[in-house]
């Protein structure tokens, strides 16, 4: 079974917590599933529960080079020249990141999110869609701030060839 999940801003990627923060147990009834890779706390967007540990690690493990697809907006508005780093990757803190597909884009048609991001009058944000085949932590943002464009919002929308599409937040599909 295959679970499509969108992760709603502020929600742990786990089941469990030991603290008051809200976890995937607050949104999916169903026993026996585990996440397929993970979104930070303060990211959104598709999220996949299966029940299958093959499938699982083919999906989360960055070796099998699934294609995760992200629309992050960002602070200002970046130049081509700006992006180019990202296409061929850069080095972080852990090391040289695989080459980015990276393009700026129109904001995509989103839900609100809550609380919105913080809006600065004199610094305009744009949006950029990234697609990365390995998930460490927190990559696309340290990846952005990297650039001097640093992400204020953060949507993962497709994983290999499962979409997001009109799932609203908190809500999940099943798929057999």
């Amino acid at each position: 079974m295959i679970v499509l999940f969108n992760k709603p801003f502020r929600v742990l990627s786990q089941f469990t917590t030991d603290g008051d923060k809200q976890t995937l147990a607050d949104y999916v009834p169903i026993p026996g599933v585990y996440c397929a890779g993970r979104l930070d706390y303060d990211s959104e967007g598709l999220l996949i529960l299966t029940d299958d540990g093959k499938l699982q690690n083919r999906i989360a493990n960055p070796r099998h080079g699934k294609a995760k697809h992200y629309w992050a907006q960002v602070e200002g508005i970046p130049s081509e020249a700006d992006l180019q780093p990202l296409r061929q990757g850069i080095r972080l803190k852990d090391g040289m990141t695989q080459p980015a597909q990276v393009s700026l884009i129109a904001p995509p048609s989103v839900w609100e999110r809550q609380p919105p991001i913080r809006a600065r009058r004199n610094i305009p944000t744009s949006w950029l869609q990234l697609v990365i085949r390995e998930g460490r932590n927190r990559q696309v943002r340290r990846m952005t701030a990297h650039i001097g464009h640093p992400t204020l919002r953060l949507i993962r929308h497709q994983v290999g060839p499962w979409r997001l599409d009109a799932l609203a937040p908190g809500a999940y599909a099943i798929h057999s």
